[in-house]
């Protein structure tokens, strides 16, 4: 497992319970600006404590190849995290699939980071790890999410009603897929 996945402009990165600060402060940040696409948190979750039990318990399913999850940081500020992506349910065997999430500071939109680092975890999922497939499910009314993975060439493979509980209520969402044409 790469600790670290470095692009043209960012550097996508695992985080152990020692960043639980720099985390806490981007989620304060961007807590009205993500709350339309996340599941409802109460205030807990806006605690040091919080983030670091979170950020162990996410260190331990990266370990146990569960999930694999990058904090994403610009070259010239390696230290402000400004999104993350990550790959969720990781299930090997005759699957070897998992699902795709990501999210973007609200002051980092329409540059581009997101597909560059989205690119790059499907490369590693396809190159690494050898996933065979990834799905994103994403809310009809997400244009930009969804433009992103379009870019780098996921399909829509249908509509899931009510889906995902988005803060408090329960969405649609696109169901798009990537996969890796080479172990076809």
């Amino acid at each position: 497992m790469k600790k670290s996945l470095i692009t043209e402009r960012l550097i996508l990165k695992i985080l152990d319970d020692s960043y639980a600060e720099q985390v806490l402060n981007y989620y304060i940040r961007n807590r009205d600006f993500l709350k339309p696409w996340s599941a409802r948190r109460d205030e807990n979750y806006y605690t040091l404590e919080e983030q670091k039990r979170l950020l162990s318990e996410l260190y331990k399913m990266i370990e146990n190849q569960e999930a694999y999850k990058v904090w994403i940081c610009k070259k010239e500020e390696p230290d402000r995290i400004i999104g993350s992506v990550g790959l969720s349910n990781i299930v090997y065997g005759a699957f070897q699939s998992c699902h795709l999430g990501y999210q973007l500071d609200q002051h980092e939109q329409s540059k581009g980071y997101m597909t560059e680092a989205v690119r790059e975890i499907v490369d590693y999922a396809f190159n690494e790890m050898g996933l065979h497939r990834i799905e994103a499910n994403i809310m009809p009314r997400n244009k930009a999410s969804l433009r992103v993975v379009e870019k780098l060439g996921f399909y829509h493979e249908g509509l899931a009603l009510k889906y995902l509980k988005i803060y408090g209520v329960w969405e649609d969402h696109i169901h798009m897929v990537k996969r890796n044409e080479r172990l076809e």
